[in-house]
């Protein structure tokens, strides 16, 4: 009988090791997204893209309760480049605020690859399980080969 408790202390313990730190430290946490085909993101987004399409960043918007994430290239001599976005994680909370870090990978044209000499202004946008604007957006880049 002794022997039971023991092993059922040392479960709870090693159970607690476990989910203990991750309530506690709220740390990093993945967000849910979705990547949106052009006909699927919102009127509202569309007009308020142009303004930030020059800039290489990322930038967040809330459009009726959903809240949508962008990453932009910016202005780019040629077809052949594009965005996307790997995984988005969500920060410590600080006052009721948090951030969020989008890693993104960005796609250049091989040198000897034939491409449209058209300017170009490669974005991605994704719909999240968001229910608030983050407080600040950090990107995060990977150049795939």
């Amino acid at each position: 009988m002794k022997k039971v408790w023991i092993g059922i202390i040392v479960c709870i313990i090693i159970l607690g090791i476990i989910l203990v730190p991750k309530y506690l430290n709220e740390g990093d946490r993945e967000v849910k997204f979705k990547v949106l085909q052009t006909d699927e993101v919102p009127q509202k987004l569309k007009d308020l893209l142009p303004n930030y399409l020059s800039e290489e960043r990322a930038l967040s918007c809330k459009i009726e309760e959903e809240i949508y994430v962008v990453v932009t290239r910016g202005e780019k001599n040629m077809e052949g480049y594009s965005v996307t976005i790997d995984k988005i994680e969500r920060g410590k909370k600080e006052d009721n605020k948090f951030g969020i870090t989008v890693f993104a990978k960005f796609k250049d044209p091989k040198p000897d690859q034939i491409v449209a000499q058209k300017i170009s202004y490669p974005f991605t946008v994704v719909k999240t399980n968001l229910d608030k604007l983050p407080a600040d957006i950090k990107l995060e880049v990977e150049y795939d080969d």
